[in-house]
This record gives structure tokens, C-alpha cells and sequence, in this order.
């Protein structure tokens, strides 16, 4: 019998509908040629078959609350302006002026109501409408007649985020995203605001960090410091459409670690972030965890937030869903972690990876940035200030935390272990059933 992803019970029997397992699909056993993580012809066909057809994230709504508030999303070879125009509608366009091909802003946000291309100073509304060529009597109306609007493209909000598509063809976002749009809103991302953005560029194929970031299994051997916090007995659901979500239960040893019982530093934090005096606690590890979603209930209540529709479940662990073909979002009550793996402009061996941390701030005893979410001190969590974009480039440190420096030391070395001789593809086992089920989409898109 195989082994079922599904198998891990996290949820001990709840019969909330956010617990309930998916049905089961079968993504086969194939061993796949691991030029995918090199081939520029592999790569080329990524971004003209997928990329440029699907819905990719490009901002959450926070980030554009007025008319006129915009964002630059660079997504491999494109760059896009994503606004929100004057009737609250979001527009995007692609970032190039028509004139000449001069890409019309170079900052990552601002905020005004026109675009003035900085070659010849062409203006253009929100809206992407041409308002002003400088000069209009030199041209001959047959050249102007030719277009003089930005080319836009769509855009469409759901779950407090944006997203855009290059391509006429995709169904609604909504529609798209519906396997997991009711257990994303539950989140209420609409009420949470950005507290850190950061972006590094590490030298791996892209799919090389979905591969990562789409698993647990490497928590014991990559990530040691997490094995007494973070359980690596997951459950994992696969839907359509490459779609994906995973329960990472917190608040409980990995099953890698030696004491199953004891509170140890990090258990104890977990329980003292949620309420519970840790030094008063007298109940194991293995129970530590029902006493987190217990004691977060009960301060929900005290301060006036609705916590009625969460499971135990969502209390404690990080959920977190995968949403094809790039995105991966950790989800919590108090928080969650936008990742983005994009791809490099030209070369497969290389990817930017984006991470976006956003919280709900309550004004209220009790009540913080839980300490797992690694902000310094000097962060301002309250919503008043947007923080700046940091960037770091290839080969430098990222700053992210630990554990997200670790995964950017490993993954040069596992995409240098994938240029070898040696390596016939990838041997997925179970838990690493996301992996396989991406794959297996992104081969069915490259197939069309």
C-alpha cells in the first residue's frame, strides 16, 4: 500500500470543513530528466508556454489603497505598473513607453496620477491613456495612428492581493484560484498591511526553490534549530490546477527530535507569544500545542476578534498553499509570508527570490507580532509607514533570518549537483508529493 500524504493527522480527528483532506490525486512515479533545472531551451519554454499565459502575483491590495498608489513588478524578462485607478478598479500595464521602448518608472512604489516617460517626456493617465506627445504637430498622423496608449494587460484582486496575466485567455482569477479561495479569505489578507520586503538573488534554477520551499522533509538535515518547534509529520492536499496547501504543524517537536515531551526554548516561546506562561505550564510538547489554539481563542474573545470560523489547526500551524507557477503563501491569524520564485531574465541557473512579510496589527493587550516572525525591534508593525524594498544580490548574504540564509547556501550547491553526470532526476518520495504535483502541472502546460 502507499504511502498517503494525507495519512499525517494533525488534525486529531477535528471535523471543521478547513480541516477536511482533498481528494486524493495520483501524480504517477515518473523520474524526470533533471535538465529542466538547466536547459535554456527548458527554460525559454517555461516563460513563453506558462509564464506569459497564467496569473502571477503582483502586489498585495494594501499596497494600493488610493487611486493612483502603484507598484512595479519585475517578473523575468517584463516589467509591469500596476495602479489602482480612479473608480478603485486596478489597472497594469506593461512598464515601456510606446514612443521608444524607455521603461517609464524605475522605483518599486509611488504614488501620483499620470506616467511621464523620462526619454521625451510622453505622459500617460492611470488608466494607460496617452495625455500628452510632446511636440504631436512633428509627427504625421500615420505614424501616430499606429498607437499611442500603453499596452496593458489584466488585473484582477482576490484575498486582499493582486494579480496579473500577460495573456487574454485565463479564466477569472477567482474562478482560478476557487479550490482554495474559501480557506484564503478566512486569513482576512485584506486586513493586513506590509511590515518587511525583501529580495535576493540566489544561484538556482527557480524551480530549484519551489522545490525547497514546497517541502518539509529537509527540516531535520537543513534546518536543525526548528526540529524542537516545527513538526515535520505534515499533511499535505494537492487540487487542481497545480494548486497545493500543506499543514506545518508548530508547537511540537519534529518527529526527528529526541525529547517528544519536554518544553524546550522554542515550545516555550510559542506558548508565551499566545498567552501562556510556559514556567506555569504543566502539560507536555505533545499537548502544547491544543494549549496555544486554546489560549489564542480566549485572547481573540478578550480584545473583540472573531476567531470562531479558525480551526485549532489554523491557531497554530502554518498553513500554507502553493499557487502555480510561482507563489507559495504562509498563512497564520496574526500573519502571512508571500514567496515568489522569479525567474531570471535569461539565464535558468539563476532566480530572485521575494519575500513579503504581512501582519494585522491590533492596538491591544496581549497582542504582537508573534516572535517566529523574525522582526527586529525597530520595525514599525502598526501599518503607518510602507517598509523600502531591500535587495540583495547574487552571492551576498540575504539577511532574511537563519533559516532562510541556509536554503540560500544549499541551493547553489543542490543546482551544481544537478549539472552532473550523475544525476538522473529527481527520487520524490511522499512527502514531497507538491513537488511532484507542480511538476506535473508545469510538464502539462509545456505539452499545449
Amino acid at each position: 500500500m502507499n504511502y498517503d500524504p494525507r495519512s499525517w493527522a494533525v488534525h486529531k480527528g477535528s471535523d471543521h470543513p478547513f480541516d477536511q483532506p482533498a481528494p486524493a490525486i495520483d501524480n504517477g512515479a515518473e523520474r524526470l530528466d533533471p535538465s529542466r533545472y538547466t536547459s535554456k531551451a527548458f527554460f525559454e519554454a517555461e516563460w513563453e508556454k506558462v509564464f506569459t499565459k497564467t496569473w502571477l502575483l503582483a502586489a498585495p491590495a494594501s499596497d494600493l489603497q488610493e487611486p493612483g498608489d502603484w507598484v512595479k513588478v519585475d517578473i523575468g524578462r517584463e516589467s509591469f505598473i500596476v495602479v489602482r485607478g480612479e473608480n478603485g478598479a486596478v489597472h497594469a500595464h506593461y512598464n515601456v513607453c510606446p514612443h521608444r521602448g524607455s521603461q517609464l518608472v524605475t522605483t518599486d512604489m509611488g504614488s501620483q496620477d499620470s506616467f511621464t516617460c523620462p526619454f521625451h517626456s510622453w505622459r500617460f493617465g492611470i488608466d494607460g491613456k496617452n495625455e500628452k506627445i510632446t511636440d504631436e504637430e512633428t509627427f504625421r498622423p500615420e505614424v501616430l495612428c499606429h498607437g499611442t496608449d500603453l499596452t496593458s494587460v489584466r488585473a484582477e484582486e482576490a484575498v486582499g492581493l493582486v494579480f496579473i496575466s500577460m495573456s487574454d485567455d485565463v479564466p477569472p482569477l477567482k474562478e482560478f484560484l476557487a479550490p482554495i479561495l474559501d480557506m484564503l479569505e478566512t486569513y482576512r489578507i485584506d486586513l493586513m498591511h506590509v511590515v518587511q520586503h525583501r529580495r535576493s538573488d540566489w544561484a538556482a534554477n527557480w524551480k530549484g526553490g519551489i522545490d525547497a520551499f514546497y517541502e518539509s522533509y529537509h527540516l531535520h538535515a537543513i534546518h536543525p534549530q526548528t526540529m524542537g518547534v516545527i513538526d515535520d509529520r505534515t499533511h499535505i492536499d494537492l487540487f487542481p490546477n497545480a494548486l497545493s496547501r500543506q499543514f506545518v504543524p508548530m508547537a511540537q517537536p519534529n518527529s526527528h527530535f529526541p525529547d517528544q515531551e519536554g518544553i524546550n526554548p522554542g515550545i516555550a516561546m510559542l506558548l508565551a507569544d499566545a498567552g501562556v506562561d510556559p514556567d506555569t505550564f504543566d502539560g507536555t510538547a505533545m499537548e502544547s500545542r491544543a494549549a496555544v489554539a486554546q489560549a489564542k481563542r480566549e485572547r481573540a474573545e478578550r480584545i473583540g476578534l472573531d476567531y470562531s470560523h479558525f480551526s485549532d489547526a489554523q491557531l497554530t500551524d502554518a498553513t500554507i498553499f502553493g499557487i502555480f507557477p510561482n507563489i507559495q503563501i504562509g498563512c497564520h491569524p496574526e500573519a502571512v509570508f508571500l514567496h515568489r520564485f522569479n525567474p531570471h531574465e535569461s539565464d535558468p541557473e539563476q532566480f530572485t527570490y521575494e519575500t513579503t512579510i504581512m501582519y494585522r496589527h491590533v492596538d491591544a493587550p496581549g497582542y504582537g507580532a508573534p516572535g517566529w516572525m523574525g522582526l527586529g525591534d525597530d520595525v514599525d508593525v502598526t501599518g503607518a509607514t510602507r517598509p523600502e524594498v531591500v535587495h540583495t544580490g547574487l552571492g551576498e548574504p540575504p539577511g532574511m533570518g537563519e533559516v532562510l540564509d541556509q536554503d540560500s547556501d544549499l541551493l547553489p550547491i543542490v543546482q551544481k549537483g544537478a549539472r552532473s553526470r550523475g544525476f538522473n532526476g529527481p527520487l520524490w518520495c511522499e512527502q514531497e508529493a507538491r513537488l511532484r504535483h507542480f511538476h506535473t502541472e508545469l510538464d502539462r502546460w509545456l505539452a499545449k
